[in-house]
C-alpha cells in the first residue's frame, strides 16, 4: 500500500465558527490535528481545506496543504477535491481521512484502521470503541455500529443498536478508503437511509461495499462546541505538564 493522510478543514462550523482556526495551547488547532497526525504517519499528509487562513497556519507550521471549494456537501467531497489535484498520477492507493476536529488523537489509531486495510475485500476501514458510560447508549448523537465477528459492519445507526445483552460500540469517524471505493463512493446519490440516519457511512453499505471495523479503547475528543474546546485546552495543559 501506498497511503496518503487527507484531513479535511473547513471554516463554516454551525456550533463553533472558525472552527479550525481555535487556539489550542498557542497553535490553532488544525495545526495541532496535523501535528497529532505527523506523530503516527511517516507518508504523505495533506490539509485539505477552504480558507487561506488555514493554509496560512499550516505553512507557517511546516505542514502541506491545498485548497478545495468551500461548498463541497461533505469531507468525503473535500478529500476526494484534494486528491484529484494532488495525485492526478494516482500514486496513493489508500486514503486515510482524519477528521480535523481532533485534536486529542491516539496516535495509535492511523495504524489500527490503516492494518484493516491488508485485507483486499475491505473497501472501507473504520474504528469503534466500547461503550462504557450509559449516558452514550441512547444518545442519538452517539453512532452506534452492529459489527459481525469477521469485524465487518452491519449497519450503523444513532439508534441503540443491536438490541439485546452484549456490547455496544460508539463508532469514531476515522476512515481508511480504498482509493477506487472513494471514487466510487462520491459519485453515488445518497441513499434512503443514509438521508433517513443523516449518516454518510449507510450510502456505502447499501452500494453493497465492505467496512470494517477494528475495536480500539477510547474514543477521541471531537471538537465541535465551545464546551468541547475547552476541554482540548485542558488535555494540552495536562499534556505540557
Amino acid at each position: 500500500m501506498n497511503p496518503i493522510i487527507l484531513i479535511p478543514a473547513r471554516m463554516a462550523s454551525t456550533r463553533l465558527p472558525g472552527k479550525p482556526m481555535a487556539l489550542i495551547a498557542g497553535e490553532p488547532m488544525i495545526v495541532q490535528v496535523w501535528r497529532r497526525a505527523v506523530e503516527s504517519f511517516k507518508g504523505e499528509i495533506v490539509v485539505a481545506c477552504d480558507s487561506d487562513a488555514i493554509a496560512e497556519a499550516l505553512t507557517r507550521a511546516g505542514g502541506k496543504t491545498v485548497l478545495t471549494d468551500a461548498d463541497l456537501p461533505s469531507g468525503s467531497d473535500r478529500i476526494y477535491q484534494a486528491l484529484q489535484k494532488i495525485d492526478p498520477q494516482k500514486k496513493h492507493d489508500v486514503v486515510i481521512n482524519l477528521q480535523g476536529d481532533m485534536p486529542t488523537l491516539d496516535t495509535s489509531l492511523v495504524r489500527q484502521v490503516l492494518k484493516l486495510m491488508e485485507n483486499p475485500e475491505v473497501d472501507i476501514g473504520t474504528l469503534a470503541a466500547v461503550i462504557r458510560d450509559e449516558r452514550e447508549r441512547n444518545d442519538p448523537a452517539v453512532v452506534k455500529v452492529a459489527r459481525a465477528e469477521s469485524s465487518r459492519a452491519l449497519y450503523f445507526s444513532r439508534a441503540t443498536i443491536p438490541h439485546g445483552d452484549g456490547p455496544l460500540y460508539h463508532h469514531i469517524g476515522i476512515y481508511a478508503y480504498r482509493r477506487k471505493a472513494l471514487e466510487h463512493f462520491v459519485k453515488l446519490p445518497p441513499s434512503p437511509l443514509e438521508k433517513r440516519e443523516k449518516l454518510e457511512q449507510l450510502r456505502a453499505l447499501e452500494a453493497g461495499m465492505r467496512i470494517d471495523v477494528a475495536i480500539v479503547d477510547a474514543v477521541p475528543l471531537g471538537v465541535d462546541t465551545p464546551e468541547t474546546l475547552e476541554l482540548a485546552r485542558n488535555w494540552y495543559k495536562q499534556r505540557i505538564k
